[in-house]
């Protein structure tokens, strides 16, 4: 598959990650449909790139809302062969820590968003996708979910985030088993330390410290780098159910 004929669906694709994805892809010829809960952002980058972005503001862990979008998807564009998992929080808190015990309603919103969130996309996508004319090699389609580093060397204070994106890496390997008969590749990127607006409240310095913390290149990565890893997976036939680490090296360390 060539990313100028990708029709892709991009969770949390207003900001950040999925942004840089849309982008990417939308610059190659490509379409995308954005999956996000923020509106004005969501709204903003359709009216941008208006004829190549729909925008619909949605809960990924909603099954109808996703269900709905989906089919506005593909009346949109007539079908969708790839999907890109980037909607997720990190909200940080220690399991037991100054202010008290974990809330577990933090622990299962997280794991609600990050990891039912991505299945649930995935799942519904997968569905459509099945339906598509196989190209010259037979594939269907392509889904690349997000994990995190965070899934293998999570931090104190990312008891949390680290379950989910683990949950997110562990399933990629049975699905892209079970949809290989169906023609559909499943990867999963786990990013490392990346300049998102997940960073933009931190300072400066703060943000130049965190960046020399990795080995090479000793700086934050580019969400563009993510959407460049994006296109190589969606043109490369042969990368599936795989968990690739974009990091520059970094092995993090336990705060």
């Amino acid at each position: 598959m060539k990313t100028k004929d990708c029709l892709a669906v991009i969770s949390g694709g207003a900001s950040g990650l999925g942004e840089a994805t849309v982008r990417s892809i939308v610059k190659k010829g490509g379409k995308a449909f954005i999956l996000d809960l923020d509106e004005g952002k969501g709204m903003k980058l359709q009216e941008e790139l208006a004829g190549s972005v729909v925008f619909q503001k949605t809960d990924v862990t909603s099954e109808e809302e996703v269900a709905w979008a989906l089919q506005h998807a593909v009346d949109s564009f007539g079908s969708i062969n790839l999907v890109v998992n980037c909607a997720g929080i990190a909200p940080p808190s220690k399991v037991v820590g100054s202010k008290g015990v974990h809330s577990l309603g933090q622990f299962s919103k997280v794991i609600e968003v990050n990891l039912i969130g991505t299945f649930n996309v995935l799942r519904l996508t997968a569905l459509k996708m099945k339906g598509n004319k196989g190209n010259e090699f037979g594939e269907r389609g392509v889904i690349i979910n997000t994990a995190s580093v965070a899934a293998f060397d999570g931090q104190i204070g990312q008891a949390a985030y680290s379950a989910s994106k683990a949950g997110v890496a562990g399933m990629t390997l049975p699905i892209a088993r079970e949809l290989a008969s169906d023609g559909i590749r499943v990867m999963t990127i786990a990013p490392g330390l990346f300049h998102t607006p997940m960073f933009d409240s931190l300072p400066e310095q703060a943000r130049n410290t965190l960046g020399t913390s990795v080995p090479f290149p000793a700086r934050l990565g580019y969400p563009s780098e993510y959407a460049q890893l994006v296109e190589a997976i969606v043109e490369n036939p042969m990368l599936n159910g795989e968990t690739i680490r974009l990091d520059g090296a970094i092995r993090m360390q336990p705060k």
